[in-house]
């Protein structure tokens, strides 16, 4: 099963292991990661699981496709590496993925 290591905004990194087809922000709000609410249950209607994804796993990761991105246009403090974490599904191939939180969600 795959690891995701989620880093909060003050430093405070919390390691989660979950099924493959689990998304970034489910594993997030089922294992209590401060800094992503998730509050439309990923539906890609408010931003509020926006990560930042590192940098080496970005092409692993693959890129925002479009309702993603007009959603991403929304959210406070986008950077290269914005995602929304609704929208990145674990597999065997993310194990060890590293996804950091920005100061605030929508």
């Amino acid at each position: 099963m795959p690891k995701i290591v989620f880093i909060e905004f003050d430093g405070t990194r919390k390691e989660v292991v979950v099924k493959s087809g689990t998304s970034v922000m489910e594993a997030a709000v089922d294992n209590g990661v401060d800094g992503i609410v998730g509050e439309c249950g990923g539906c890609c209607s408010c931003g509020t699981c926006h990560v930042y994804v590192a940098p080496e796993w970005i092409e692993r990761t693959g890129f925002a496709e479009p309702a993603e991105s007009d959603m991403l246009y929304s959210v406070e403090d986008f950077q290269p590496g914005s995602r929304l974490a609704c929208h990145i599904s674990m597999s065997d191939q993310l194990d060890g993925l590293v996804v950091s939180m920005p100061e605030y969600q929508l």
